[in-house]
C-alpha cells in the first residue's frame, strides 16, 4: 500500500476532509474519484469510495462515501489515506518510490561501500538522500545526476560520485 495523504481536519459541516498530500502529485486524488481508497487509523484499516476531490492551496479537500457530517469527519482526523500498489502512478525513467530507496547500499565509483540510504528528504530544489555510513555517522547527498550515477533497485545498489567535503558534513 502507498500512503498518499493524511487527514488534518474536517472541512465544513457536510463531512468533507482536508488532506495534506504526501504524494508527489496531489492531482492524483482527482484520478481516484469513484475508486476505493483505504483509511488507516492506528492498526485499523477501512475502505471508502472517494466521491470528490479538489485542490485548495497546498491541501486537497475530499468527500468519502458514508462520511456525511462534521462529527464523523472529526473521528477520522490523523488517519492516513493509502492505496494499493496497482493504483500507484507509473514512474518515469529515473524516478523511484522512496520505499524502494530506503536500505539501498551506496558505493562510490571505485566500488567502495559508503553506507546505506536511511531517509529521503524532500526539498524545493531536489531530494536529498541521508546516508548512514558503516562507522555509524550519517551525511547527506543531493539527488542530482552529477552525484547519483546509477540506481539499481533489483541489485539494491546506488553508485555515487561524492563531491569534495560532502562526506565530512556529518549530521
Amino acid at each position: 500500500m502507498f500512503e498518499i495523504g493524511i487527514i488534518v481536519k474536517p472541512q465544513g459541516i457536510r463531512g468533507e476532509l482536508r488532506i495534506l498530500p504526501t504524494t508527489d502529485d496531489p492531482k492524483r486524488f482527482n484520478l481516484l474519484v469513484g475508486e476505493e481508497v483505504f483509511l488507516r487509523i492506528g492498526s485499523e484499516e477501512h475502505s471508502y469510495k472517494l466521491l470528490q476531490a479538489r485542490q485548495h492551496k497546498n491541501l486537497v479537500i475530499i468527500k468519502l462515501e458514508g462520511v456525511n457530517d462534521r462529527n464523523t469527519a472529526e473521528s477520522l482526523v490523523r488517519g492516513i489515506i493509502v492505496i494499493p500498489e496497482e493504483k500507484a502512478l507509473p514512474l518515469e525513467e529515473g524516478e523511484y518510490y522512496v520505499r524502494d530507496l530506503i536500505g539501498l547500499n551506496v558505493e562510490d565509483e571505485s566500488g567502495e561501500h559508503i553506507g546505506t540510504i536511511s531517509n529521503v528528504l524532500n526539498t524545493n530544489a531536489n531530494d536529498v538522500y541521508v546516508i548512514e555510513a558503516a562507522e555509524g555517522d550519517s551525511f547527506m547527498i543531493p539527488a542530482i545526476k552529477s552525484v547519483v550515477l546509477s540506481v539499481s533497485i533489483p541489485r539494491q545498489k546506488m553508485i555515487v560520485r561524492l563531491m569534495d567535503g560532502l562526506r565530512e558534513l556529518k549530521i
